[in-house]
């Protein structure tokens, strides 16, 4: 048999190929490859450290923003509140985002301290469920998400969710419990008033307490049920001593129980925790620079 002889790469081919090998770098991309993929982990690192897991860059407008959470629309929509109360808080130089109806569900819930909100108002539902050989009572916010066993089994089973008629003739709802705003929640609610307008959301303080563990600088509430057009004035009058004067949260609290007086029927009244930071304005609360109307710190 005769053996093939090996050929001799030319000259050209060899020059050829030490040329390719000088450009190629690590594992055959060009250096300028690296480069792009360097800037790239930068960026995101970058990002990730100014925004953490669960946080959700700001619009750029340089305005802190507020939120109306109206899960009672569904049931009584007072288009008067809202427009009085998105002008107040527009007036002292927020942005205002309004959610209602059907948008008010556990997902909602589980999302909402990632999208930056300063102050939210919780026009909802809530009370206490529990007590008897079932559950320890435990403050409840109500969705507008009608129950069903197979929906969010990990959160029903661990006692995060709860069910619930809000009121007569009503169809059972999902109610997040403390717990759920303690470890279903994505994100936090730094430096965030909360002002809840349902019945009994500071009766027990496991709510409020879940809501500033949470981040929360203050939370404010009723003791006991409210009637929906009682809370309706009382928080639009709240809203008002809040965004118009130097005023402390105490001061505010005191002047819409002077103002407004408690519930006709059940003697709620306005309470705010924890009882420390009674002593501070809203924007020592919010620690925000508050803008004027054209955009510039005051």
């Amino acid at each position: 048999m005769t053996r093939a002889k090996a050929r001799k790469p030319t000259k050209g081919k060899q020059a050829r190929g030490k040329q390719t090998r000088g450009k190629r770098l690590f594992g055959g991309l060009p250096w300028f490859a690296w480069l792009l993929i360097a800037l790239a982990i930068a960026g995101v690192v970058v990002f990730v450290r100014l925004y953490p897991p669960g946080q959700t860059p700001g619009d750029n407008t340089g305005k802190p923003r507020a939120a109306i959470v109206d899960q009672l629309s569904i049931l009584e929509v007072n288009e008067a509140f809202i427009a009085k109360v998105t002008s107040e808080l527009e007036d002292y130089g927020f942005e205002v985002d309004l959610y209602q109806g059907d948008e008010i569900t556990v997902d909602f819930y589980r999302e909402l301290a990632t999208r930056g909100h300063k102050l939210i108002i919780f026009r909802a539902h809530s009370g206490i469920l529990g007590g008897g050989d079932y559950y320890v009572p435990t403050t409840v916010l109500f969705t507008n998400e009608e129950y069903s066993t197979g929906k969010h089994r990990r959160d029903q089973l661990a006692d995060r969710l709860l069910m619930g008629a809000p009121g007569p003739n009503q169809p059972v709802m999902f109610g997040i419990t403390p717990s759920f705003v303690s470890e279903s929640m994505k994100g936090r609610f730094d430096d965030t008033v909360i002002i809840m307008m349902g019945c009994g959301g500071i009766a027990l303080p496991d709510l409020a307490e879940a809501f500033v563990d949470k981040g929360a600088s203050a939370y404010l509430a009723w003791h006991l049920s409210v009637l929906l057009h009682y809370t309706d004035e009382a928080t639009t009058y709240l809203l008002r001593q809040l965004c118009s004067e130097q005023a402390t949260i105490q001061e505010v609290v005191d002047s819409t129980m002077a103002a407004i007086g408690p519930d006709p029927q059940y003697e709620a009244e306005l309470e705010c925790y924890p009882s420390e930071t009674g002593d501070k304005t809203i924007e020592e609360l919010l620690q925000i620079a508050r803008p004027d109307l054209s955009g510039e710190a005051m």
